[in-house]
């Protein structure tokens, strides 16, 4: 299992100088990929732009959105947006898509809320023609640029609902677990995605993406009660429970690592709860041992 990182880009107020020093330190190692994730009401910096900029200043590590929410954004623009990053990166972007679970974030966009699964099985759809290089109808011709590997970037899909096993199998490369869920409920989500892949098909296996929050150092608690207040004041219920289920310790953040892996996770991304720098050190140092160790 390789480690992943997130970057601080929902963090207010992460500057783009800071967003740059950590994707150049983490394109040093041991990390395997750079991780943005999505809101549209938000101060934050837009994810799909942050992986922009991170893909001219690294050359090795992967780029990745755990999630970008689909069905806020016009498909066809998504589909140049993310199949432009891949060619500017070499083919380093795996796209990682989810509905969300935000009504506002629809509101803001003008979007239905109630009717995000259907416009998310179309937007797989065309993503997929469009990333193929077919026209996008009879009337329209090609839209995206020219995929680097084909069929398009790579392309997780995220989620906790039934719906998701079938998407995969129709048109993703793997699984995005968000992050938050309870084990038994995501091996049981795994074994139908695993037999939903086979029954459509599919030659080899669906690839898996585990998520959590860290923090690390003297001030872990409270930069990451800082953080999930941030972002789930919303609902102190599931507040809690993110905030119960983050590592602060380098020993509980290995044995997070452990546990994951046991379960079949291919990639773990751990998201920072603060900007300092020294997040990224200290984790680091954590997952270079436990690399180390397997």
């Amino acid at each position: 299992m390789r480690i992943a990182i997130g970057l601080p880009s929902r963090i207010v107020p992460a500057t783009g100088e800071l967003i740059l020093e950590w994707a150049t330190r983490a394109d040093r190692g041991p990390f395997s990929s750079l991780v943005v994730t999505d809101r549209v009401v938000s101060r934050a910096l837009e994810p799909l732009a942050v992986l922009a900029a991170a893909a001219g200043a690294t050359r090795s590590i992967r780029l990745v959105t755990s999630v970008v929410i689909g069905p806020t954004r016009e498909t066809t623009l998504l589909a140049r947006q993310a199949a432009s990053i891949d060619a500017l990166s070499g083919g380093r972007l795996t796209l990682g898509l989810g509905i969300g679970v935000r009504e506002d974030d629809y509101v803001a966009t003008g979007f239905a809320f109630r009717r995000r699964g259907r416009r998310f099985d179309e937007q797989l759809h065309i993503l997929r023609r469009l990333w193929a290089g077919e026209p996008l109808s009879d009337d329209v011709g090609p839209i995206s640029p020219p995929a680097a590997r084909p069929g398009g970037p790579e392309l997780l899909i995220g989620g906790y609902v039934p719906a998701v096993a079938r998407r995969i199998a129709a048109w993703g490369d793997g699984f995005m677990a968000p992050g938050g869920g309870e084990p038994a409920a995501m091996l049981e989500l795994w074994r139908q995605i695993r037999q939903a892949w086979q029954a459509a098909g599919r030659q080899g296996q669906p690839r898996w993406v585990g998520a959590s929050y860290f923090a690390l150092g003297p001030n872990a608690v409270d930069q990451a009660s800082r953080y999930i207040k941030a972002n789930y004041g919303y609902n102190p219920e599931l507040a809690q429970r993110r905030l119960r289920g983050i590592p602060l310790t380098p020993e509980a953040l290995a044995d997070a690592i452990k546990r994951q892996a046991d379960m079949g996770v291919d990639k773990f991304i751990l998201r920072p709860c603060a900007e300092d720098l020294d997040q990224l050190e200290r984790l680091a140092e954590v997952a270079a041992r436990e690399e180390g160790t397997r």
